[in-house]
């Protein structure tokens, strides 16, 4: 009997794991390369191999093992990547497109060179460069550390010089260099999921996005704005991937702003937070579109199955362990979906699991998604 092919993930945590259920249920099987056992996706398979995603040894073993291999965050460094093409795996992203989207800075030079639109951005080398950024970027205006940023990390509003420097001394310690953005004045925060192949595309429905502390706490679907917009945030986030010669499965991140303008903040190259409401508010999800993609299946649907979703991160509300405290209270409303990520342990915000609700009417299911997650304790 032919084994299934095999997906290599680098990273095993939430976005791994929901991952490794679509392609489990697919009839695939996955092995993951994360620096801890017991991770959120490797509680799902046999194959999981333990330490740093550095050691060429570990991703010898990972590659014996995988017929393709992706990755669930940006972090990976590019080299890495460069490597496993190196013994003959096919890898999605490419190291190529890994080297245009990791560091902030080469991304926003990438999409400006194709005509993105995009807040006003420059680099911020040192200090003494405060005065040039304020005439270029006006104030306030964003610090940016241009790798290893994520929910907030990385980033710092600044008003003043005062400000500048005590944030450029803190950033610099997360990553030595920096970029500084023009502070966007935006109505919505929007996103757009779009998975592309060599033979095609599918493009999700443009959502809202609610940040709670930096953080993406609630997704709306479809996001309430006119069909013209709509349709223009859905053409811009494909051109984001093809500039940056993209294949597998992508978010894009986006401001609409108060003179209707809609403005590029950044995109991932993976499955992305402002997707999870897919699993249930689209006939495709977008882990099952990721499992397609970097195999190079056809691509599934990305259309709803319902007028509108709502997504809610559930966030650690206590520093513990990470089960559900109140499972009967959780459940008590028959329409939640409750997604639980298997992580050992809680602290306050960290992302432990989410809940969707979707039905005809936003309004309603957004206020349905919110009672419950007030009652829900991890």
């Amino acid at each position: 009997m032919n084994k299934p092919k095999c997906i290599g993930i680098l990273g095993g945590g939430q976005l791994a794991r929901m991952s490794a259920m679509a392609a489990k249920r697919m009839g695939f099987d996955v092995a993951i390369l994360e620096k801890e056992a017991g991770s959120p996706a490797g509680q799902l398979t046999s194959i999981e191999i333990t330490g740093p995603a550095t050691d060429k040894k570990l991703l010898r073993k990972l590659a014996s093992h995988s017929d393709v291999i992706t990755l669930e965050n940006e972090f990976i460094d590019y080299h890495i990547l460069e490597y496993l093409e190196s013994l003959g795996k096919k890898v999605f992203p490419s190291s190529v497109t890994i080297s245009l989207i990791q560091d902030k800075l080469i991304q926003k030079e990438t999409l400006s060179k194709h005509n993105i639109p995009l807040p006003k951005f420059t680099g911020a080398e040192h200090k003494a460069d405060y005065e040039k950024i304020v005439k270029l970027l006006g104030l306030p205006f964003v610090l940016k550390s241009r790798k290893m940023g994520y929910d907030g990390y990385g980033n710092a509003l600044v008003k003043n010089k005062n400000q500048f420097i005590a944030a450029f001394d803190k950033l610099t310690r997360r990553h030595s260099k920096l970029l500084a953005e023009e502070f966007v004045f935006f109505t919505k925060e929007l996103a757009v999921m779009a998975a592309r192949t060599k033979k095609e595309t599918c493009v999700y429905p443009v959502v809202e996005t609610i940040q709670k502390n930096h953080i993406c706490h609630t997704v709306i679907a479809p996001a309430e704005l006119n069909q013209n917009i709509l349709a223009k945030a859905r053409r811009i986030a494909l051109d984001c991937v093809k500039a940056v010669k993209g294949f597998g499965l992508f978010g894009v991140e986006m401001f609409y702003t108060k003179d209707g303008r809609i403005l590029v903040n950044e995109m991932a190259p993976r499955p992305h937070n402002s997707g999870h409401y897919t699993i249930e508010g689209c006939v495709t999800s977008q882990f099952e579109n990721h499992v397609r993609a970097v195999l190079g299946l056809p691509l599934g649907s990305a259309e709803m199955v319902n007028p509108a979703a709502v997504m809610i991160n559930l966030l650690g509300k206590t520093n513990g362990s990470g089960e559900v405290k109140n499972y009967n209270n959780a459940l008590r409303d028959k329409d939640i979906h409750l997604h639980v990520y298997g992580k050992r342990s809680s602290r306050i915000g960290r992302k432990m699991g989410h809940i969707t609700v979707t039905g005809s009417d936003a309004k309603v299911i957004l206020k349905k998604a919110k009672t419950a997650e007030k009652k829900i304790v991890i």
